[in-house]
C-alpha cells in the first residue's frame, strides 16, 4: 500500500513561486506513475501535471506548461512540482496522486493513490 504526504503549500503573491512536495512510503514506489491534480471548492479535481516511472515525457495541462515543473527523485520516494510565476487563478487545494505502471489517465478517477493535499493560496 502507497501513502502520499504533500507539504509545501502556502501564501504566496502574484509572480512569486512555490515548491510542493510528495513524500511516498511503501515498496516500489519507482514503479508508480505519479501526478498533481488540484482542486477548488465547488468545481471537480484537474489534472495539473504528470510524470511516468522513467521520468520521461512528462505532462502538464495547458494552463501551467511553461510555468509548472513535476520532477521525481525514486531514491528518496518524492515527487515534487515546481511552481513559477504563481497567477491568482494557480489557488487551490494541491493533491499528489499515484498509480502503479502507466499513466492511467488525466481524470482523476483513475488514479489509486492520493495524499490529502496541501493549500496553496495565490494574493497580493
Amino acid at each position: 500500500q502507497v501513502q502520499l504526504v504533500e507539504s509545501g503549500g502556502g501564501l504566496v503573491q502574484p509572480g512569486d513561486s512555490l515548491r510542493l512536495s510528495c513524500a511516498a512510503s511503501g515498496q516500489d514506489f519507482w514503479s508508480y506513475a505519479a501526478a498533481w491534480f488540484r482542486q477548488v471548492p465547488g468545481r471537480e479535481r484537474e489534472f495539473v501535471a504528470a510524470i511516468p516511472v522513467n521520468s520521461s515525457p512528462t505532462r502538464y495541462a495547458d494552463s501551467v506548461k511553461g510555468r509548472f515543473t513535476i520532477s521525481r527523485d525514486n531514491a528518496k520516494n518524492t515527487i515534487y512540482l515546481q511552481m513559477n510565476n504563481l497567477k491568482f487563478e494557480d489557488t487551490a487545494l494541491y493533491y499528489c496522486a499515484a498509480s502503479p505502471g502507466e499513466i492511467p489517465s488525466w481524470t482523476y478517477t483513475y488514479w489509486r493513490h492520493w495524499g490529502q493535499g496541501t493549500q496553496v493560496t495565490v494574493s497580493s
